[in-house]
């Protein structure tokens, strides 16, 4: 059913996964072309007494063309089309039975059939109704010239390559509907993927602009406060302090121009101070009171407000999968601080990602997140909408800070999410 692609004509069922499947068509045709070819010279000279020679003719003519059809099945309609036509003409030059079918006899009916089904596999609407219209055609001007009379069983040429033809069209639309829509599936599937890690973008943009905007908004103060803060100050450090506050608010205008697109009507909720490792706990008792048991290991250390962002963000996914999909499971939630030295990795990180050493010796915050397999399986999703993030919300907010995310299913039935983030100024990246 693939059609022919960049010039090259390809075979039928080519696109076939299975391989039986891809030879099916060259082996129907092979024992075609084999059977039909002696059938049809001994049924052409025997029963209806045509000369021999031109028998062996009209046979290869009707016969060898079906290898051909299963790559170019309109030439090789040409050839047998044209054949058929020239063996029923030359039968009216010979005496034969009334009994015996005229104007095509039984063998070139079963070639000009299998040679139909491989058209409407292959051609379009439009060529399939031409091709049926030329084989009525031909049908009905030969009887014209039926040397018995004409009778209904003399129609089967017509009846029967039409029928090959529509089945072929109606396998061959509907595998291209088929493929169109595993086709729309993917992109769908990429696309969504796509807008998710938009989306999270977004998010992220939104709350480091809540985050650095706090700091510039503390440097602009300071640095307008530092004369009156300050006494006797040189009037040139005096002058400094003013063109830091005032390249501190330029600053902090030129960001919130360039990401106030990112907010809309529905993200002033986002205008709050942005949670970190402090409100970690407080995730811990409202997944707990859910009903599933919730073991913490808290960590006090102080971390970068993007690194407590995103841990916080990490922690708040993965609880809330627990939620949906293993509710009731038991789940172990710890904070650590550690360096690469001291052998606490946490885990080991998620292929193509990277090593938490990586040879530069920071400290990092690993947050780890393992739960163990639903008490019962779920009958289904406990939440519809979940916080938006996911792995790959997850995955951003550890690629922003430079760390690592290894996030899979575990061998008992459970879930581990171990993420580390550097904590140190020249790993954050």
């Amino acid at each position: 059913m693939t059609p022919v692609e960049e010039g090259r004509p390809r075979a039928l069922l080519a696109g076939a996964s299975r391989r039986w499947v891809r030879l099916l068509p060259w082996a129907v045709a092979f024992v075609l072309c084999v059977v039909l070819l002696p059938t049809t010279i001994v049924v052409l000279t025997a029963d209806y007494g045509l000369n021999g020679g031109v028998a062996s003719a009209l046979a290869v003519a009707q016969s060898a063309p079906l290898l051909l059809a299963v790559v170019r099945p309109l030439h090789a309609w040409y050839v047998v089309f044209a054949a058929d036509v020239a063996g029923a003409l030359a039968l009216l030059g010979v005496d034969f039975e009334q009994r015996l079918l005229w104007p095509f006899p039984p063998m070139e009916l079963v070639g000009y059939v299998a040679l139909c089904l491989a058209l409407g596999l292959r051609e379009r609407r439009r060529t399939l109704v031409l091709v049926w219209l030329a084989t009525a055609g031909a049908n009905v001007g030969l009887g014209f010239a039926a040397p018995h009379g004409s009778s209904a069983k003399e129609l089967l040429f017509t009846i029967l390559g039409g029928v090959a033809l529509l089945l072929g069209g109606v396998l061959r639309e509907r595998y291209e509907v088929q493929r169109r829509l595993a086709e729309q599936e993917t992109i769908s599937e990429a696309e969504r993927g796509r807008r998710t890690l938009l989306e999270e973008r977004a998010r992220i943009a939104r709350e480091l602009h809540d985050v650095v905007a706090h700091h510039m908004s503390v440097i602009t103060v300071q640095a307008d406060t530092a004369e009156y803060r300050l006494a006797a100050l040189p009037p040139d450090v005096r002058e400094e302090f003013t063109s830091i506050a005032a390249t501190a608010r330029e600053s902090l205008g030129e960001m919130r121009r360039l990401l106030g697109v990112l907010r809309n009507e529905e993200a002033h909720g986002e205008l709050a101070p942005q949670p970190g490792l402090a409100q970690i706990g407080q995730l811990v008792e409202a997944t707990a009171r859910t009903g599933g048991p919730v073991e913490f290991s808290p960590c006090d250390a102080e971390v970068p407000e993007a690194v407590g962002l995103s841990a916080y963000r990490i922690v708040q996914e993965a609880l809330a999968n627990v939620v949906r999909h293993a509710p009731g499971a038991a789940t172990h939630v710890s904070l650590s601080v550690s360096r690469p030295a001291d052998g606490q990795d946490g885990g080991h990180p998620a292929e193509g990602q990277g090593h938490p050493a990586d040879g530069r010796g920071g400290e990092r915050l690993t947050v780890l997140v393992v739960n163990d397999p639903p008490p019962e399986p779920p009958a289904g999703p406990l939440e519809v909408g979940g916080t938006g993030h996911g792995l790959v919300g997850m995955r951003e907010r550890v690629r922003l800070v430079g760390g690592t995310l290894d996030a899979g299913p575990l061998p008992d039935g459970g879930f581990r999410v171990a993420a580390q983030l550097p904590l140190t100024e020249e790993d954050l990246t």
